[in-house]
């Protein structure tokens, strides 16, 4: 796998909300996007205590030769894991009461890809035939779109996009979406958090990875697009390519 990383406050907020990590172990490539709320400084702690733990967690279970289904239960596990750290961490300081975060997460091994997902942050599936959104949001905004309420085009503008049903670390149990992908080659990856989502179409994404020349400077490309339409949440970016010549 090869792998991009970028991430930034945005043109509005002041502090920088987001957490990302990516770790190669043992023949596996893990990454995870946490984008985190609590106002002050506690969704910076959400989504690094979040994004941290999960990633440390799951780094130990992963010998060389996991199951599709042990592989499952170790990344479910590993949410728990983050879940129950935020929890824990929400309840010590008084000044991090009621904080959360999102987590999006991408295991890969050779060419299987295991999502995980709580809250909004996505994860794309991005190749020559187009993208496609691999998780679901988990917003009130998504289940009226499901539910034939609104439009796509009402859900992308509605000024409650951002209320999310579920979070990492505001109870002390949580429920976690998987999906299981296999990957081609020359396929790409990309976890992000919604200020990329709300900033920069689906169209556009695909453009910038598959269509632009130099993929080196495609999420600085997105970056910029961001910014350039008010970027007024943290933006994150994390893209994986599979390539299979590169396998061990």
């Amino acid at each position: 796998m090869r792998i991009w990383q970028k991430t930034d406050q945005g043109a509005i907020r002041k502090e920088n909300q987001d957490a990302y990590a990516v770790r190669a172990i043992n023949g596996y490539t893990l990454a995870v996007v946490c984008d985190g709320m609590g106002g002050a400084r506690a969704g910076a702690v959400a989504s690094s205590v979040g994004s941290q733990t999960f990633i440390d967690t799951l780094s130990q279970s992963l010998v060389p030769e996991l199951t599709e289904e042990q592989l499952c239960t170790a990344g479910l596990t590993a949410v728990e894991k983050a879940n129950a750290a935020v929890y824990q961490r929400s309840q010590q300081e008084e000044s991090c009461r009621g904080m959360g975060t999102t987590l999006v997460a991408a295991v890969c091994k050779k060419n299987k890809a295991l999502f995980l997902n709580v809250g909004d942050s996505r994860a794309y599936l991005i190749n020559e035939s187009g993208i496609r959104v691999v998780t679901r949001d988990h917003s009130w905004v998504q289940d009226m779109l499901e539910n034939g309420d609104i439009t796509e085009d009402e859900a992308r503008k509605h000024p409650n996009r951002n209320l999310i049903t579920r979070a990492l670390g505001t109870e002390k149990t949580v429920c976690c979406d998987d999906f299981s992908v296999e990957l081609a080659e020359g396929d790409f990856i990309l976890l992000c958090s919604d200020g990329l989502v709300n900033t920069v179409g689906d169209q556009e994404m695909l453009y910038e990875v598959i269509h632009e020349s130099n993929i080196d400077t495609c999420l600085d490309r997105m970056m910029e697009i961001a910014m350039d339409r008010g970027a007024p949440d943290n933006v994150t970016m994390v893209l994986l390519k599979y390539e299979k010549e590169a396998e061990a």
